[in-house]
């Protein structure tokens, strides 16, 4: 029996005019400054990325899929964007109390069902979308930061599946979405 772990993460996907922004200022800020982000699509963590069996990772998919049927789908709204100085550009995710029930509820479902303990559970959720990450030198953040700061967006959409996310060896790939309660109809395979 093979037991090489992989690498999984849950998160909320964009709708696609918020993605392909994301996704323009992550390719604007490699062009000028040379930085970067994960290998993922541009996306709110809900829980961070942990290892897990793919021989059962079909128990992690239905722990999933039970715990989106008992959730709504949430609002979320970006505002601006902020840092975590000195290292992280991201665009700002408001911290409402919804998306923050459905991330510790998201927390203690992995943890309480499948034993996933997030190491860093300690500190707070900080929903966020990274759009610079990878080489940041101080120096590259002020310039960055100096740029962003003073943008303004205001976006907001309602997310209605959350997203498993499987690190294939150069980067993540979407495995399965999961639709929340009034889509529980429709949750579907994304790998084919």
């Amino acid at each position: 029996m093979n037991t090489t772990l992989k690498r999984y993460f849950v998160a909320l996907l964009l709708p696609e005019s918020l993605q392909a922004y994301a996704i323009e200022t992550i390719e604007l800020l490699r062009d000028r400054y040379g930085t970067g982000t994960a290998k993922a699509p541009p996306h709110i963590t809900l829980a961070p990325p942990f290892h897990w069996s793919p021989q059962e990772v079909h128990r992690l998919e239905a722990q999933l899929q039970t715990f989106g049927q008992a959730e709504p789908p949430v609002n979320v709204q970006i505002a601006g964007f902020a840092a975590f100085a000195p290292r992280v550009l991201y665009l700002n995710v408001v911290r409402s109390p919804k998306l923050l029930d459905l991330q510790a509820r998201l927390t203690i479902a992995l943890e309480s069902h499948l034993g996933i303990v997030d190491a860093h559970k300690t500190r707070p959720f900080a929903p966020h979308i990274t759009v610079a990450s990878r080489r940041m030198t101080r120096s590259i953040f002020r310039q960055a930061w100096a740029e962003l700061e003073s943008r303004a967006i205001d976006f907001s959409f309602t997310a209605e599946a959350i997203v498993l996310l499987e690190h294939d060896g150069r980067g993540w790939q979407v495995r399965r979405s999961f639709w929340l309660s009034e889509h529980r109809a429709k949750s579907q395979d994304l790998l084919t």
